[in-house]
């Protein structure tokens, strides 16, 4: 029979060794992606219609809306979005429309539609649009010039209701900033690119950006069978999918530093995202069990006291998750990300420790207020737990 010890070493391998499976998809799955050329952009430009919710100011606030205001693109327009008259977002908002009154324009969304802020924002602008192809957007990111063409020339393609992005920080300042690059870069990309690669595409999409049309969101129920839901974007490509749509993830990579200056500010919003994946996912939240290997390479070494194969095997499974690292950094453009490789033992435990906590509770923090998550993504008012 065997012992505890010897258990708990099996148990570890095999997560180890699912984990270098992952790695090396990730890997694959990232090269082959990025080095597939796009198509040119098609020589027909429809009018679009830009939005753009806000609540507050992030660095760079104003850079980052005038790259939007900025575009290769002749017809389109700009829609900021602002629940609250008194938010300190508006005098900057009024500031850039004057600088391109044809372009851009400020909406108040005084009525609150449902819990989801975001949302009930956006239903306010998507009713003011002029156009039938969209695009939402976060309110942090900023974008180069060609950033309308390459993300709504696929559109053209009637089969698909669908088009987002990734994002990263580049060049990030802080720790947490570097922290929640190293998250979308090397992790989330990549795994949603394992997915297309195994299944049939996407079935959701990203807050950074996604782009339709009006008579999607119509088709999907509208922005209002949302508005108590959280991870709207996650919604809105899985319901797009659902309706027999194709949800096309761009190369495009958008920039943002998140705004994120503290590592429990980063903490939260992770946290947010796990326990919101776990209850839209259900049972396959648990397979990400299987891409944690560095953390239990930690454990495993522990375990067996040093012994020289596990030093082996377990050197192997991080030189293999170094690689897949520098893959994505370098295939999504982010060399100076490479700087802060050190980072990433701290990055995979971090990950590892928001898994764990994901897998439990309902009570999310979003924007200073607290709801509660249930099945579906539904929200409600917190309840304590």
């Amino acid at each position: 029979m065997l012992s505890l010890i010897t258990t708990l070493e099996l148990i570890l391998l095999l997560l180890i060794a699912g984990s270098i499976t992952y790695y090396v998809w990730c890997a694959i799955a990232t090269a082959q992606f990025f080095a597939t050329p796009e198509p040119e952009n098609p020589p027909t430009s429809p009018p679009v219609s830009v939005m753009i919710p806000v609540c507050g100011v992030d660095d760079d606030a104003l850079r980052n809306w005038e790259s939007f205001c900025q575009q290769d693109y002749e017809n389109y327009e700009m829609l900021f979005g602002v629940m609250n008259p008194k938010d300190p977002a508006v005098p900057i908002l009024e500031k850039l429309v004057a600088k391109f009154p044809h372009r851009a324009k400020l909406i108040f969304c005084l009525e609150v539609r449902g819990l989801n802020h975001q949302v009930s924002n956006l239903i306010h602008l998507l009713a003011a649009a002029s156009h039938e192809i969209v695009i939402f957007t976060d309110s942090d990111m900023r974008v180069n010039p060609d950033y309308i063409h390459r993300v709504t020339s696929p559109l053209l393609d009637p089969e698909i209701g669908v088009v987002t992005c990734g994002y990263v920080a580049r060049d990030p300042q802080y720790l947490a900033a570097a922290l929640a690059a190293f998250g979308r870069c090397i992790d989330f990309i990549p795994s949603m690119l394992v997915s297309q690669m195994l299944g049939n595409g996407l079935d959701c999409a990203f807050g950074a950006t996604l782009a339709t049309r009006k008579s999607v969101i119509e088709e999907i129920g509208g922005l209002e069978s949302i508005v108590n839901r959280v991870a709207s974007d996650y919604q809105i490509g899985s319901r797009a999918a659902a309706a027999g749509y194709k949800v096309k993830l761009s190369k495009y990579i958008l920039e943002t530093d998140g705004g994120l200056k503290s590592i429990r500010q980063l903490f939260q919003r992770e946290l947010r995202w796990a326990r919101s994946c776990r209850h839209l996912r259900g049972f396959l939240y648990y397979g990400l069990a299987f891409v944690h290997g560095t953390v239990y390479c930690l454990l495993l070494t522990l375990l067996s006291g040093f012994q020289n194969w596990v030093v082996i095997v377990c050197g192997l499974a991080i030189a293999i998750r170094i690689i897949q690292a520098l893959i994505a950094i370098y295939n999504m453009g982010c060399p100076k990300l490479a700087l802060w490789l050190w980072i990433l033992p701290i990055r995979d435990v971090m990950t590892f420790v928001i898994f764990i906590a994901g897998a439990f509770g309902q009570t999310i923090q979003w924007r200073g207020r607290q709801l509660q998550v249930d099945v579906g993504g539904t929200l409600s008012e917190q309840i304590s737990e």
